[in-house]
């Protein structure tokens, strides 16, 4: 049994578990899993991918690879869903309140993530990989969502 001053902070264990949410993705250029937690209890998690029922990238090829697009540009013509977008997804389908929760997901949110974020009453986003997108960065922090950078294992508890 692992001793007390060995468990992971809780920081460490949230977002270790969005990295293995993130190993469900059908994405072919990037990884992301999302975790929304409240009161240290997880209510949903998401992983991108294309919608239920619909074939994966890997079976039909990603349109935006296809076409050279570059990352963060061109959202509408990706077959798949983020991953906090299915993380909120799932909280609306199965009932359970994320109003005043907080998110961990393995890679900063784009735009598109962070103004649904910001309307489904997250408090805090909690991410390890920086995504240079200054309009998200601008409104996640007028919006007063405390965002920070999960750094390592042991440097936030």
């Amino acid at each position: 049994m692992a001793h007390v001053d060995e468990r992971p902070s809780w920081d460490e264990y949230f977002m270790a578990l969005a990295n293995q949410v993130a190993t469900r993705t059908t994405c072919l250029r990037r990884a992301v899993g999302a975790v929304i937690v409240k009161d240290r209890r997880i209510l949903a998690t998401g992983y991108n991918g294309v919608p239920s029922g619909i074939r994966h990238c890997a079976e039909v090829g990603c349109l935006r690879e296809q076409l050279g697009v570059p990352s963060g540009q061109r959202h509408e013509i990706c077959r798949g869903l983020h991953a906090e977008q299915n993380a909120i997804i799932q909280a609306a389908r199965f009932g359970p309140d994320i109003d005043g929760a907080s998110i961990y997901v393995n890679t900063q949110p784009c735009v598109v993530c962070a103004k649904m974020l910001i309307n489904a009453g997250i408090k805090e986003i909690v991410y390890q990989n920086p995504y240079p997108d200054e309009l998200s960065q601008q409104m996640l922090a007028e919006s007063g969502i405390l965002c920070r950078e999960y750094l390592s294992d042991k440097t936030l508890s």
